[in-house]
């Protein structure tokens, strides 16, 4: 069996980091030629201060564990049975909420591992504001059902229309790559890569609401009410383009 080291992060200091997490979180990765546009590491070994916020109602709770795998820390987003969420909000940089703006494109990757194959929501693409003052609650969003990565475009109105999927085995990791070309009117676009295949290729679509949007990973509203659901996350990175995630 691994060797796991844990350490666990209490909602109420998710956001908070030590001044070695957070002068690494404040530099931005070092530009190469390959790599110019990375605006994000996420890595768990930055702390929870990678995230503008951390959303966990009690009693479920964000975590960092090494499995010793080669891959260093890593996030656990722990969803206790019956309950609601456990996410990480939006993204920090340089010790700031990154501000996402409209019409741009923006990539993100990571590495999610799941205790369970029916998840819930694993991934939003969510609208700022609450009520009516969006029209689209999460133009995009991705759940881990039945084995599978569900993939949703939510149009305005709460019309959720499925695009696309690909199998899922829990315990095991799956590399995850998103585009989201983030338009108000119906010009967007969005694709999905699996374990390196497209899933996903959705164009013609409004992926930027009316306040705008902002990313969430971990596990939210799984309707499983008998077991712990658990998102591991590696990795986190965000960019311009896919080669840099």
């Amino acid at each position: 069996m691994q060797s796991r080291t844990v350490r666990f992060i209490p909602r109420a200091l998710g956001a908070v980091l030590s001044p070695l997490a957070a002068g690494a979180t404040a530099m931005m990765l070092t530009a190469t030629p390959a790599h110019a546009s990375v605006i994000w590491d996420g890595d768990a070994s930055n702390g929870s201060g990678v995230f503008a916020d951390v959303l966990c109602d009690s009693p479920n709770y964000l975590y960092t564990t090494d499995w010793n795998d080669g891959r260093g820390d890593i996030f656990g987003f722990v969803n206790k049975a019956g309950q609601v969420r456990c996410e990480g909000h939006s993204v920090r940089v340089g010790g700031s909420e990154y501000q996402f703006t409209g019409g741009n494109t923006y990539w993100f990757g990571w590495e999610s591992e799941t205790l369970t194959g029916d998840m819930g929501t694993v991934f939003q693409w969510k609208s700022n504001g609450t009520g009516e003052q969006h029209q689209q609650n999460y133009p995009l969003i991705m759940m881990v059902l039945g084995n599978q990565l569900r993939v949703w475009y939510v149009a305005p109105g709460e019309e959720w229309i499925g695009v696309g999927s690909g199998a899922w085995t829990p315990g095991a990791w799956h590399k995850i790559k998103l585009g989201i070309n983030a338009q108000s009117a119906n010009t967007g676009s969005f694709q999905v890569y699996l374990d390196g295949s497209l899933i996903v290729d959705q164009k013609n679509v409004r992926t930027w609401d009316d306040l705008g949007n902002k990313p969430r990973w971990g596990t939210y509203d799984s309707n499983v009410t008998d077991t712990d659901q658990v998102n591991w996350i590696n990795g986190l990175k965000m960019g311009t383009t896919s080669s840099d995630v």
